[in-house]
């Protein structure tokens, strides 16, 4: 069993010696691939969409398509979600943003939880996902 680490083009670069993007972990005849958590930033590190769930969902799982493209997954592949958004009031908006990434038929299991803050000022929701490839 082996274990790489990595940080895709196409995605803000986590700032340095903080921590990578994904884990990718060889199971023989699967990988795992294990996300960090994902916020809405472009790549100077600024916040998309301030006040907007929507939009800051919309950024995040487009972040997420590329980082699992990148190690041959999709959507499709994702086992797990973990959400942690900071006003649970507001989670049908981010809801939607999900809702349209997700095979209806085959949904992953999933945490959400309200936290009081995330890292980055301003940043409403954080997703984490494990895939199976």
């Amino acid at each position: 069993m082996s274990t790489t680490f990595d940080n895709p083009a196409g995605v803000p670069a986590p700032p340095p010696g903080r921590y990578s993007h994904v884990a990718s972990i060889d199971l023989a005849d699967r990988k795992l691939l294990i996300l960090s958590g994902q916020i809405a930033t472009d790549a100077e590190g600024k916040l998309i969409g301030p006040d907007d769930m929507t939009v800051q969902a919309e950024a995040i799982f487009g972040q997420i398509g590329t980082i699992l493209a990148a190690h041959g997954a999709t959507f499709e592949h994702v086992v797990n979600i973990r959400s942690y958004l900071t006003d649970m009031s507001r989670i049908a908006e981010y809801a939607d943003a999900r809702r349209s990434r997700l095979n209806p038929d085959r949904l992953p299991t999933s945490t959400t939880v309200e936290v009081s803050r995330l890292f980055a000022d301003g940043a409403l929701v954080e997703v984490e996902v494990t895939a199976v490839v």
